[in-house]
């Protein structure tokens, strides 16, 4: 055998024997893991001594009537107690799926919440997206064996490992793309097979206005009735799929739970930076009073829901021609609208298909009303993919005549509303900016960001969950929702955006007054533009943000005295433009080809 020969079957030999090695020890960790996982239980009784719960006794009353109890759930606070209530109210089972899974204070208030109900002797299982969650390996390995009844489960970990190094992530991407850029990012809190949460939040400060620079508005659905049949066999069929993995079936926690040993040391204590936000929340989690007014009060009776997951393998198509997609779903939805769409998106990218689509709609509904309200670039943390948005914001005006509302990053009026002139006159085309420091917002102080997705249609069909209404979402990630045929509920909802997009809220995007002549060559100029992955440097645009005078009443962009009661704030509204606007546009260079991946 040649010295050429000799190498190679030297390096099959060593990669073969690391595998070998690698199967052994979890094979040890599982047995470890079987072997020391306690057993004992913290009650004895039928119910598993859970929390008396008004929300129980309301889903009993709803079942006779074979009627659904549906619970908009916008308040992060509300979000958070409902939560902890549910879980300290369950009887049998809690399943618990997400895409982010944080070991920060919520994190750690969530899973002692699930450890004590499993200790009661409620079925606890947990699945988490790999790529964003917990990384810390001798904590997982902890975990792994904190009880018999609390499994907790990793969904595509890359090279079956908790923790993804900067190599190993290059190495995913040039390996196995579509497998390691295909994530589970459904969101679902199912408690006894019939209480279900769905929506945009992850278990994460960020996601309930615990984060000191940065939180995420968002809005889940409590939902509580047969649908929970539905949730339970998804969420098993993710919970058995492949590519989900115990713990002790991860390489380098299997390493920690063997290092260990049969005795392993107990979870070390964590301080907490939220001590008494947290303890507000389970005392509030506890108290009826609150429950009934936050929650029951605001309970709405709904006959036609409808859960829908997409597939664990989602980009397989085999896989996902046997399941419903929930895609193809919003597509049937978006398509039988005839008056109006009120869409909620954190990011305003839509796939060519979907263009189309809403093409279509316009030309066979004229008068249709697109309402949408997503993320400005002084809210967004997904900067390129804003990139991608404000390329294409002549096409979604001018052909697919959407109103936008972009998100403020904090509650209020700008500068130049407030100090607008009483009577229309003319519009001011600049707005000097001044800073404190060198940051991204003119206010140093904590920024918010869009993180709901919903829509409405027609006033009468809803729709709350994990997809993000983008590429991604269509061909990726697999994505879960829940639709809701009923026309009060309906009107909730839309009430509830309405609120997001009011004047205090939002921005509105809108077209720039006609300047003549050139006013058609600039609309050519970025036409061709849009279609280029070139630096998109032209500095006339078609639209640009706009703040209400605080003597006017809102209006379409579409009246004629639009603007008259407007103020023009500038294409990117509180942000430091210099370095920002310059940015957005070489970004928008390369953003268009990665849109279906950002």
């Amino acid at each position: 055998m040649s010295a050429c020969g000799k190498g190679v079957a030297c390096l099959l030999a060593l990669l073969l024997g690391a595998c070998a090695n690698h199967r052994e020890i979890v094979r040890e960790a599982e047995a470890l893991v079987a072997q020391t996982r306690p057993d004992t239980r913290t009650c004895t009784q039928a119910d598993r001594c859970a929390l008396a719960s008004p929300l129980y006794a309301d889903a009993e009353q709803r079942a006779r009537g074979a009627a659904h109890g549906a619970i908009l759930l916008s308040d992060a606070e509300q979000a958070l107690v409902a939560r902890i209530h549910l879980i300290r109210a369950a009887r049998e089972s809690i399943e618990l799926q997400t895409f982010i899974f944080a070991d920060d204070d919520v994190g750690l208030l969530v899973l002692g919440e699930l450890l004590a109900a499993a200790r009661r002797g409620v079925r606890v299982r947990v699945l988490s997206d790999q790529l964003f969650s917990i990384d810390n390996r001798r904590f997982l390995a902890r975990l792994a064996r904190a009880h018999a009844n609390f499994d907790f489960r990793l969904y595509n970990p890359t090279f079956d490992e908790a923790r993804t190094a900067p190599l190993e992530f290059a190495a995913g991407i040039v390996c196995c793309f579509l497998r390691f850029n295909q994530r589970n990012h459904n969101k679902l809190l199912l408690v006894d097979r019939r209480f279900g949460i769905v929506g945009g939040r992850n278990i994460e400060e960020r996601y309930f206005d615990f984060g000191r620079e940065y939180n995420y508005y968002d809005r889940d659905l409590l939902v509580y009735g047969s649908v929970g049949a539905s949730m339970q066999a998804s969420f098993d069929a993710f919970w058995s799929h492949p590519r989900t993995l115990p713990l002790a079936r991860l390489k380098d926690v299997a390493r920690r739970i063997v290092e260990a040993g049969a005795t392993p040391p107990p979870m070390p204590a964590r301080e907490l930076n939220h001590g008494g936000r947290l303890t507000r929340v389970q005392q509030l989690a506890v108290d009826d009073d609150y429950l009934r007014r936050s929650l029951l009060q605001r309970a709405l009776t709904v006959a036609e829901v409808e859960y829908f997951s997409d597939p664990p393998n989602k980009p397989n198509v085999s896989e996902r021609a046997e399941h419903s997609d929930l895609t193809a779903l919003i597509a049937r939805v978006v398509t039988s609208a005839e008056r109006e769409i009120v869409l909620q998106t954190p990011y305003l990218v839509l796939s060519a298909p979907a263009r189309r689509e809403f093409l279509k709609l316009r030309a066979e509904h004229p008068a249709l009303r697109v309402i949408v309200s997503t993320n400005s670039l002084a809210a967004t943390d997904a900067f390129p993919v804003y990139a991608i948005s404000h390329k294409r914001r002549r096409f979604y005006l001018s052909k697919l005549g959407f109103e936008i509302h972009e998100f403020k990053p904090y509650p209020g009026r700008s500068e130049a509303a407030i100090n607008a002139p009483k009577r229309p006159g003319a519009l001011r085309s600049a707005l000097k900016i001044r800073t404190r420091k060198a940051v991204p917002l003119r206010r140093d102080t904590v920024r918010r960001g869009l993180h709901a997705k919903a829509m409405v249609v027609d006033g009468e069909v809803s729709l709350i969950g994990s997809h993000n209404f983008d590429p991604r979402s269509e061909g990726l990630n697999s994505e879960n929702g829940v639709i809701v045929r009923d026309r009060g509920f309906a009107s909730a909802l839309k009430q509830a955006i309405a609120g997001d997009i009011a004047p205090d809220q939002s921005w509105v995007v809108a077209k720039k007054p006609d300047r003549g002549v050139l006013t058609p060559i600039n609309q050519g100029i970025e036409f061709i533009s849009e279609r280029l992955p070139l630096f998109d440097l032209w500095p006339w645009r078609y639209a640009t943000s706009y703040e209400l005078r605080p003597d006017c009443a809102p209006l379409p962009p579409s009246h004629p005295d639009f603007h008259a009661c407007y103020v023009r704030v500038g294409d990117f509204p509180e942000v430091n433009l210099a370095p920002k606007g310059i940015y957005t546009r070489i970004l928008t260079a390369f953003g268009v080809g990665l849109s279906p991946i950002l």
